[in-house]
């Protein structure tokens, strides 16, 4: 999207802002009212609300906004020049890491198989000045592996911890500040603690990457995140992930895919004329390693693996093929597992805003049946993320053949479970000190709280 694009978009959703404002404060008194919007039924307000809230930065803060500023082209850029005229020692040792669902997007872009897209985009991001490139497969691994953990840990106290059910999956950063920002109480206890992979990437580049591998100090690294979404711009910017001391952040800076496809056309680079360079890898090992993906229909997965971890850990049943129950339409789905008609398990995976307010009534109302939601704010997951799924004439307006391309091409990776990567064991005894570590504790967690700013909540369900 252009800066153009955004602009517009802010100056058109100030109104639904100021609605969104009115709306939470007045906590829901109108009962009717919310289940016309449920529903899609409401007046215009309402369907910018449900469609566009923080889809857009218009409800950004000065401060956000600014720190926001440094997430563009131009900064990337600003590095990249710097790096050719101060003096050597001055260097910024320019690394990014691409998200494997940005990969289809590139792979339909240049008209060629997934494998050959990563190292097209590796050779032009190398041709830039970037010195490293990865993707964040690894990373994911890490988050789902801790997800699973932890979604075992709250279940076994569901009984005496009545915040412990259900979990709601972290890795979408609208619908954390969603959830922050709007929900709050509500719905922050029940956010897994894990780090999206986004995050834990930022850890693994200027903790283990660079102390390790590199022998440099975090803030010798500029480390650019490729991501089909803007919302992770908000993310990378979180003060948790902001080292004071050092002055750096886990994440320096976030391009979409769609932004990384305009800088090749602003530099006049043709497909063909790039190199092919295998992705390099965090240990350091030569040689290139092939792509994979985890479960999951255009996301990481979450979902299933948890389920899959859990039924095996909790019950002793070994799923192999899970069957999704579409409810209300295609991202509104849930995945049960019984026996002798007995509900053991029951999932959902909610993608969309219009999706989540349904979700949040269910759950004012105490109608959440289920242990796990897997929550992303863009319908379709993230390979309809914005950043790169938004159709040419702009206005929110997806792609959907683009999208469709996208979707048939991610799920030609061969799927591998995290637990059966052996860098995810090496990373975890030779940097995090082992899996139930403070270190990994520490660097792959961190905390959601209520940013609501006092605007009354309704009473808090007993699930």
């Amino acid at each position: 999207m252009s800066e153009v694009n955004i602009a517009k978009r802010k100056e058109k959703c100030e109104n639904c802002t100021k609605q969104c404002n009115k709306k939470q404060s007045e906590d829901g008194a109108n009962s009717n009212q919310e289940s016309e919007e449920v529903n899609g039924q409401g007046n215009e307000g309402s369907q910018l609300l449900l469609s566009a809230c923080l889809s857009c930065d218009g409800c950004l803060s000065d401060e956000d906004t600014l720190k926001i500023s440094q997430q563009g082209l131009e900064e990337v850029e600003r590095v990249l020049a710097l790096n050719k005229k101060c003096d050597a020692s001055k260097h910024k040792v320019l690394v990014a890491s691409v998200c494997p669902q940005s990969l289809p997007f590139f792979a339909v872009k240049f008209g060629v198989d997934i494998a050959e897209a990563a190292h097209k985009l590796c050779g032009f991001l190398k041709h830039i000045g970037v010195q490293y490139v990865f993707d964040t497969t690894l990373a994911a691994g890490f988050s789902i592996l801790e997800s699973q953990k932890e979604f075992i840990q709250r279940y076994r106290r569901r009984h005496h911890d009545s915040h412990a059910l259900p979990m709601f999956t972290s890795s979408c950063p609208g619908w954390i500040r969603y959830s922050e920002r709007v929900l709050g109480s509500l719905v922050t206890p029940h956010i897994c603690t894990a780090r999206s992979p986004q995050q834990i990437m930022g850890c693994l580049v200027k903790d283990y990457f660079s102390k390790q591998q590199q022998k440099l100090s975090p803030e010798k690294l500029y480390h650019v995140v490729v991501a089909p979404c803007f919302d992770k711009k908000l993310e990378a910017v979180r003060e948790e992930f902001y080292n004071s001391m050092l002055e750096t952040r886990d994440v320096d800076c976030v391009l979409t895919s769609g932004q990384i496809y305009y800088l090749m056309e602003q530099r006049k680079v043709s497909v063909e004329e790039l190199d092919s360079v295998p992705l390099d890898q965090v240990l350091g090992d030569g040689g290139d390693v092939a792509l994979v993906r985890h479960d999951g229909r255009g996301s990481e997965g979450f979902l299933e693996h948890v389920f899959k971890h859990a039924a095996k850990e909790l019950f002793g049943v070994d799923v192999q093929e899970i069957t999704y129950k579409t409810l209300r339409n295609r991202d509104f789905q849930e995945v049960t597992l019984e026996r002798d008609g007995e509900t053991l398990l029951q999932f959902a995976a909610v993608y969309g805003f219009r999706n989540i307010q349904t979700l949040v009534h269910r759950m004012r109302k105490g109608r959440v049946p289920y242990q796990l939601v897997e929550v992303l704010s863009c319908p379709g997951g993230c390979l309809s993320g914005r950043g790169q799924a938004e159709s040419e004439g702009g206005a929110g307006r997806l792609d959907k053949a683009l999208v469709n391309q996208m979707e048939e091409i991610y799920s030609s990776l061969p799927v591998r479970l995290p637990e059966f990567n052996p860098t995810l064991h090496t990373l975890y005894q030779d940097w995090l000190e082992g899996q139930d570590s403070s270190q990994a504790r520490k660097l792959l967690h961190t905390e959601y709280r209520d940013k609501s700013h006092g605007h009354a909540q309704p009473p808090h369900m007993q699930w």
